[in-house]
Parts: structure tokens; C-alpha cells; sequence
């Protein structure tokens, strides 16, 4: 990626400066181009030729280098390391919370043919009107 700022010496209206972006960007290998019209500065950034660009401008406008360079990558955004160490919670702490929320005295009404702890379920055959996904 190079980055090429050329200054022109073109009249203030605006077909000028339409001109001179639409004759640059002919050429391949153009990511952006802008025109600054108080300085009369045309900025190009891409893989292209410099030379190219120049001599494409000359045909048209007075046209003189003001600097050719690699142009600046976007900085990427802070990320945080990958080996950073989660906050580990013990197992207690949920062993209690779940005997605190067990400690009721509620009453259960206890399905005979259904019971997750001993494994059995019930079929469609068994019960016809059950849920057939669960």
C-alpha cells in the first residue's frame, strides 16, 4: 500500500476537481482517493504506480509531487489476552445455595409413572396426550 499526495494547479470549480478524481481512478489498484480544495492536494492510497497517476494528470493540470510513502494501517482495537484466568467459584458455594433452596417443607405430588431419578419414562403408547418432543 503506498500513499501518494500530488498537488494540482486547477481552478476552483467543482468539474475540475471531478475531473481529476475521475481520470485517477481509471487506473487499477486505487483504494481511496480525496481531493483537499483548499490546498488543491490530490491524496491517492492503494497498490498502484505512481508514475502512472502522474503522467495520467499531466495531460490535463500542472501537477507536481509532494511526497510518495507507504500509507498508514488502521491501528486495531486493544484486545485483551487470551490467557487471562477466570474467576474459578468453588463447588461448595453451589452445594449450599442448592441445600438452603431444598430446605423448604413443601410437599411434592410424586408422578408414579414418571420419575427422573430412576430412569423410566413414559412413551407415547403409555400416555397419548404427553408431550412428544420431552
Amino acid at each position: 500500500m503506498q500513499k501518494l499526495i500530488v498537488k494540482l494547479e486547477i481552478h476552483d470549480d467543482l468539474s475540475c476537481k471531478q475531473k481529476a478524481i475521475k481520470l485517477v481512478s481509471s487506473i487499477s489498484g486505487i483504494d481511496s482517493i480525496s481531493m483537499d480544495g483548499k490546498e488543491k492536494k490530490l491524496t491517492v492510497i492503494g497498490d498502484m504506480d505512481p508514475v502512472a497517476v502522474v503522467k495520467k494528470l499531466r495531460r490535463y493540470y500542472h501537477t507536481e509531487i509532494v511526497s510518495v510513502g507507504p500509507a498508514k494501517e488502521p491501528e486495531k482495537p486493544n484486545e485483551k489476552p487470551k490467557d487471562e484466568p477466570k474467576p474459578v467459584v468453588p463447588v461448595m458455594d453451589f452445594i449450599h445455595a442448592m441445600q438452603a433452596h431444598n430446605s423448604s417443607n413443601a410437599t411434592y405430588i410424586v408422578d408414579p409413572f414418571y420419575s427422573r431419578y430412576n430412569g423410566y419414562y413414559r412413551s407415547v403408547e403409555e400416555d397419548p396426550n404427553g408431550c412428544v418432543i420431552c
